[in-house]
């Protein structure tokens, strides 16, 4: 039961066409960026059923490429909606759905780290798809957050491209021979998501405490503020 349903995954994606198949992957990680949609469908979870698909060193190459550019399109577009739109975006509908304590925790962590916040941020839930468009309305330097952003959205791809393939050629080599094949293909992939589920509660702990503190500076500098203006 479970080889068939691993079989059906891996040829429903291997029978879309390879070139439509990495565009169509692109434009997925550059939507979930740019236009907020990673806050429903993760680019962790498209990159990862697309890799599916990967049956030789080419179509891995070309599917890292193509996500590697589609998150960097996508964070681009991102700056740029949050550089051109400014603070209307977060009083927008949409920035209001989102929440207040959302864009501030994206821009304490910004305003904390700098750059650091922009690499980081790749590999964290909600503030991948913030931080960019936060980045944009705090007008950080554009070539500062692409030299950031950069070498996070390569190493992302990587890793999850190559989790898949891995996974994938695995059960293609073993498949025909063990009938518990499909429990490998399992194995790798659940390790893989259990070893990035803990680097992401790592950071996120540690975001969660970079951003309190900040927060809590400026508040102390507020009402600092507002006892000088009393006096």
């Amino acid at each position: 039961m479970l080889n068939e349903l691993i079989d059906w995954l891996i040829s429903t994606v291997q029978q879309i066409d390879p070139v439509l198949r990495f565009l169509l992957a692109g434009l997925a990680i550059l939507l979930e960026t740019s236009l907020l949609i990673g806050l429903i469908v993760p680019g962790d979870t498209v990159l990862l059923v697309a890799s599916t698909g990967v049956t030789n060193w080419g179509a891995w190459a070309a599917l890292v490429a193509a996500g590697i550019i589609g998150a960097l399109c996508g964070e681009s577009l991102g700056y740029l909606i949050g550089r051109w739109l400014g603070e209307p975006l977060q009083r927008s509908w949409l920035g209001r759905k989102i929440g207040a304590k959302r864009w501030a925790a994206a821009e304490a962590f910004l305003h904390r780290r700098g750059g650091v916040a922009v690499f980081i941020s790749r590999f964290l839930p909600v503030l991948h798809s913030l931080v960019p468009a936060t980045a944009g309305i705090a007008r950080m330097p554009y070539r500062k957050f692409m030299a950031w952003t950069a070498p996070a959205c390569t190493i992302w791809a990587l890793a999850y491209v190559s989790a898949g393939a891995l996974a994938t050629a695995s059960y293609a080599q073993l498949g025909q021979r063990l009938h518990w094949a499909g429990y490998i293909f399992v194995a790798v992939i659940v390790l893989f998501l259990v070893g990035m589920w803990l680097v992401k509660r790592m950071l996120s702990r540690r975001v969660d405490a970079e951003v309190d503190a900040e927060l809590d500076s400026e508040r102390k500098k507020d009402v600092d503020a507002s006892e000088f203006a009393s006096e």
